[in-house]
């Protein structure tokens, strides 16, 4: 009966519930005074874990959250790949190119050297970049340039 409840009012049990216990134990006054912005402690990642995450993504930027999950796995820290992805979104990790911006600025401010996984996908998204035609030039429209093709010569008629 509760599930129906909650499946046709749109609420989960677990927030039936937690209501449920606010009312049983302040009544209606204490239904009235809750904050809504009380953070569900249940939601959180572990900080700990949140940092792996964000360092592992940053140290192998061309990995998806699957791939990084499950190496992650491996080293003892279970994380699923949506959590994982939770927490790029958070960090502003979440494409190739985000994570790949991310390292440049952490080889930038530490001076790190590159590991051979870290320059493949530096020179893949240097491809990526020219073969979709994005040039770095000093100026804008510098490489800008017309063409003329002569296909043959317009004879006038009289």
């Amino acid at each position: 009966m509760v599930s129906r409840a909650c499946k046709y009012l749109g609420y989960s049990r677990d927030t039936f519930y937690r209501y449920k216990e606010l009312f049983d134990e302040g009544g209606e006054s204490a239904l009235r005074d809750m904050n809504r912005r009380v953070p569900n402690i249940k939601n959180r990642i572990d900080p700990l874990i949140e940092e792996q995450v964000v360092a592992y993504a940053i140290e192998n930027p061309a990995l998806g959250q699957v791939r990084v999950s499950n190496e992650l796995k491996k080293k003892g820290v279970f994380i699923s790949p949506c959590r994982a992805r939770q927490v790029w979104l958070k960090h502003d990790l979440e494409i190739f190119q985000k994570r790949l911006k991310a390292l440049q600025a952490k080889v930038a401010q530490e001076g790190l050297i590159l590991t051979e996984s870290q320059v493949v996908a530096l020179e893949r998204a240097k491809e990526e970049k020219f073969s979709q035609g994005e040039i770095e030039t000093h100026h804008p429209g510098c490489m800008g340039s017309t063409g003329y093709l002569l296909c043959g010569l317009y004879q006038r008629s009289r």
